[in-house]
C-alpha cells in the first residue's frame, strides 16, 4: 500500500477532491513487564514501526464518516457529532468514535464533521495493541485537523478512557501510553503508578527483535483480562489488612513473601506473586540494558514468561509452544509472550544470522503440535503517534 494508492482510494470513497492530511500511530510490543500496568507497577514497552494510518478532511455539516480499508464489508460508517454514544452496530468504529466523544467533552472545539479514511497493518487481535493504535491515530489525527493544543499525555489519557469506561476493557494505560510517548530505538520504563517514565536505547548490536504471531485470534474484552485484574485486587485488598499500600507495585519480594499469607485464596496469592515479581524483574532489565548486559536481559524475558505461564496463568499452548521452540533454537538470547496473553504474540531476541534458521525451526515445531503455521515480523522500534508530513513513495511500512 502506498501514498497514492491511499489517497486515490480516500478520495474514491468519499467521492472528494479534497486532499487529505495523514496520521499515524504505531502498535506496541512489551519488552518485559506484563501485567504489572494496572498493578501499579513498571512496564517496558516500545513503539514499532507497524500501527495504523489515518486520513482525514473537515467537513461543513456536523456528519463524521468513518471508512476502514482493513474491514471494507463495514462501508462508510456514518455518526453525527450530537450522537456519539456506544453503538455496537458501529463495530470498530467505537473506537475512534469514543475519543470524538471524550476530547469534546474535555472541551476541545470540534463543531463540524470530518471524512476518516483507517489503514492498518497490524495482525488483527495479535496483541501490538491495535485498539490503543486507532485511538491514538484518531487522537492526533482530531488535534491536527482541528488545531487544537492537546498535551501528549491527555490524549494517552483519553485513550485508556475510551478502553476502560466506553469500550468497557478494565486495562492499563501501558499500550496508550507507549504508542503516544514512543521513541525511535529506544523503549520507555514508565511507572504506571505515577505515569514518571525515562527512555532507555535499545542497543541489540547483532541482534534483532523478532515478533512471532501465533495467528491464534484473541479478543481481549472477552478473555480472562478483567478476572485477572478482580483477582489481583483481590490479593491487594488482603494485603491492605496490615500493609499501608497503595498497588502491588510498592511490594519489595521480601515485604511479599513476609506478608503472602494474608492472601487467603491461593489462586490470588499466585496471581499477586506474578505481579511483585515481575515489577521487580523489570527493574533488573533496565539496569542490564544499561550496563549492556543483553544476555541476562534475555534471561529476565524467559522467567517473565514461566511467570505468566504458571503464575498468572495467561499464555496457553499456543503461546507456550512458541515461547519453548524459540529457547531451544542457537542464538536465542530470550523469549517471552506479548500482551495480554490468551493467544496473540512472542517477542524473541535472536542473533541476526540466526533468523532465518530460527524461524523456519519454530515454523516446524510450532505445526506439527498446533497445526498451522505461525507469522513472523521483525520488529524496528519506531517514533510514537505523529502527523505524517511527508511519506515517501513506495509501500508504507
Amino acid at each position: 500500500m502506498n501514498k497514492t494508492d491511499l489517497i486515490t482510494t480516500f478520495k474514491d470513497i468519499f467521492k472528494t477532491t479534497k486532499q487529505p492530511r495523514f496520521f499515524f500511530a504505531p502498535g506496541r510490543i512489551n519488552l518485559i513487564g506484563e501485567h504489572t500496568d494496572y498493578n501499579g507497577g513498571h512496564v517496558f514497552p516500545a513503539s514499532i514501526s507497524f500501527g495504523t494510518y489515518a486520513l482525514g478532511t473537515k467537513r461543513d455539516d456536523r456528519l463524521v464518516r468513518f471508512h476502514s480499508m482493513n474491514f471494507p464489508e463495514t462501508g462508510i460508517i456514518e455518526v453525527d457529532l450530537s450522537y456519539l454514544s456506544y453503538n455496537e452496530a458501529h463495530d470498530w468504529v467505537n473506537y475512534p468514535k469514543g475519543m470524538l466523544l471524550y476530547l469534546k467533552q474535555a472541551g476541545y472545539d470540534i463543531s463540524t464533521g470530518a471524512d476518516i479514511l483507517f489503514y492498518g497493518n497490524i495482525p488483527n487481535s495479535a496483541g501490538l495493541s491495535s485498539s490503543a493504535s486507532i485511538e491514538l491515530a484518531m487522537g492526533v489525527l482530531l488535534e491536527g485537523l482541528y488545531d487544537l493544543k492537546i498535551n501528549r499525555t491527555e490524549i494517552v489519557k483519553i485513550g485508556q478512557k475510551v478502553e476502560n469506561h466506553y469500550i468497557g476493557v478494565n486495562s492499563g494505560i501501558m499500550d496508550q501510553f507507549a504508542i503516544g510517548m514512543g521513541k525511535k530505538d529506544h523503549g520507555i520504563l514508565l511507572n504506571c503508578e505515577t505515569l514518571d517514565y525515562k527512555y532507555a536505547p535499545l542497543v541489540l548490536e547483532n541482534h534483532v527483535i523478532t515478533i512471532i504471531n501465533t495467528n491464534k485470534q484473541r479478543t481481549l474484552a472477552s478473555s480472562k483480562y478483567n478476572e485477572r485484574r478482580t483477582e489481583c485486587d483481590v490479593a491487594l485488598k488482603d494485603l491492605q489488612k496490615e500493609l499501608s499500600i497503595n498497588s502491588l507495585g510498592e511490594l519489595s519480594l521480601e515485604t511479599f513473601e513476609e506478608h503472602k499469607h494474608l492472601i487467603t485464596n491461593k489462586t490470588n496469592q499466585k496471581r499477586a506473586k506474578h505481579a511483585v515479581y515481575e515489577n521487580i524483574r523489570t527493574l533488573e532489565a533496565l539496569e542490564k540494558l544499561q550496563q549492556g548486559n543483553l544476555n541476562a536481559f534475555g534471561k529476565l524475558m524467559n522467567a517473565s514468561h514461566i511467570s505468566l505461564r504458571d503464575d498468572y496463568e495467561v499464555s496457553g499452548i499456543e503461546l507456550d509452544t512458541i515461547v519453548e521452540a524459540a529457547w531451544e533454537q542457537p542464538g536465542v538470547l530470550g523469549a517471552r509472550m506479548t500482551g495480554a496473553g490468551f493467544g496473540g504474540c512472542a517477542i524473541a531476541i535472536v542473533e541476526s544470522e540466526s533468523v532465518d534458521d530460527f524461524k523456519e525451526n519454530v515454523s516446524v515445531i510450532y505445526k506439527q503440535r498446533i497445526g498451522y503455521e505461525p507469522t513472523f515480523y521483525t520488529a524496528e522500534i519506531g517514533d510514537g503517534a505523529r502527523e505524517i508530513r511527508e511519506i515517501s513513495e513506495g509501500v508504507l511500512k
